[in-house]
């Protein structure tokens, strides 16, 4: 069977028909007859054979050597455990000094070298109701996650996140973190960054005493925030989504911690978040921050301060003076040995507590022993002067 380009010409050549019947009779326009004829006659029967309608050139595709870049950086990224989609590669290579293509170019490049799985079924991140602080130090969100030793000994990291910029403020590990320990690490950041306008954490002992079985005292983390007038927010019991930015935070914090062997000691370990917490801040773009760094979206806007009023506390406590002549009362998450005197040893009393004053009286006749203002510097505290 010959081509129909074939037939129109032979019809002309060898049947005597004029470009213009043949053109009628095979429904093709005169100029396309007279095209056909002048290839005819060039190159003869292979002229008229049907031609690609792709472009000679493209001066659109992407140059071969941007391409294998994209998939080196792509294994590149991913072999360290750092974020490897599109956007960050698009990012890496604008800081390389290579032309950039479209993150939908990136994208496609990855799909057709096997490097994406697709996954129809992943919910759209325009599906998620977004919160964002309008300032830094507007809100820091904290939480306690976990890692293992290679020996499989299980310890636990302790970070803050400032909501606005996702600065992660800090970064550290223990075998387990006490309150008091939570609460002095809250006070060398506010120290170094000044004290942020709240706080959002889960309703962990460590950072809120609401739900504990027994209530007492406020708790080391609680009384700080009081005292720099800090708003608490804590999230909804079993409603892990209101720390969804601390929640996908840990989910990079472990990618990077799988992608390097298992730290052997505690200080191996301090040192592997020390190195994620410099590569995160300063070296990581992120998406929902136009792809600037934490650290740049940091340091980009004057820092909020807390406006919140100083949270009065009252409580009571009874205790017996021991045979050291003191009474213990726990404050700001630490218990405090207050001096009564070897004299009144056994004496049982009454702790009258507002805030970090203290009125201690004879339990049986209310005769006022001492008066006593906490120093949350210190474990023994000394009577007022009369």
């Amino acid at each position: 069977m010959k081509p129909k380009n074939l037939i129109i010409v032979l019809a002309i050549t060898e049947q005597g028909l004029t470009p213009a019947e043949a053109a009628t009779r095979f429904s093709v326009s005169r100029q396309w007859v007279h095209t056909l004829l002048t290839r005819y006659h060039t190159e003869g029967p292979a002229g008229v054979a049907p031609r690609s309608k792709a472009p000679l050139s493209r001066p659109g595709r992407t140059p071969q050597i941007i391409r294998e870049r994209i998939i080196a950086l792509r294994t590149e990224l991913t072999g360290k455990g750092a974020d490897a989609g599109p956007a960050t590669i698009a990012w890496h290579l604008t800081r390389e000094g290579h032309p950039t293509p479209a993150i939908s170019t990136i994208r496609r490049i990855l799909h057709s070298a096997g490097l994406i799985t697709p996954a129809p079924k992943k919910r759209p991140r325009s599906s998620y109701i977004r919160f964002e602080a309008e300032l830094p130090n507007e809100c820091w969100q904290a939480d306690i996650t976990h890692w293992f030793l290679s020996n499989g000994t299980r310890v636990e990291i302790l970070d803050f996140l400032d909501d606005h910029s996702r600065y992660l403020i800090d970064i550290r590990a223990a075998a387990t973190f006490s309150g008091a320990a939570v609460a002095e690490t809250l006070h060398e950041l506010i120290d170094h960054h000044g004290p942020p306008m709240s706080t959002l954490t889960d309703n962990g002992l460590v950072f809120t005493t609401r739900f504990a079985r027994f209530k007492g005292s406020k708790g080391g983390f609680e009384k700080l925030l009081d005292t720099y007038g800090i708003l608490q927010k804590n999230g909804r019991p079993g409603h892990p989504q209101t720390q969804g930015k601390i929640e996908r935070f840990h989910q990079t914090l472990k990618r990077f911690l799988s992608a390097k062997p298992r730290p052997e000691t505690m200080p191996e370990l301090q040192q592997m978040l020390s190195e994620f917490r410099n590569w995160y801040n300063t070296r990581r773009p992120h998406r929902s921050l136009g792809s600037r760094t934490p650290e740049e979206a940091y340091t980009a806007l004057p820092k909020a301060t807390p406006t919140g009023a100083h949270a009065t506390e009252w409580r009571s406590r009874t205790d017996k003076v021991d045979r050291h002549g003191s009474v213990t009362l726990r404050y700001a998450g630490k218990i405090r040995h207050l001096g009564i005197g070897r004299g009144n040893a056994g004496l049982p009393v009454l702790m009258l507590i507002h805030d970090r004053n203290v009125t201690v009286s004879d339990l049986n006749t209310g005769e006022i022993i001492g008066e006593y203002t906490i120093d949350p510097a210190k474990d023994y505290q000394p009577k007022k002067p009369s």
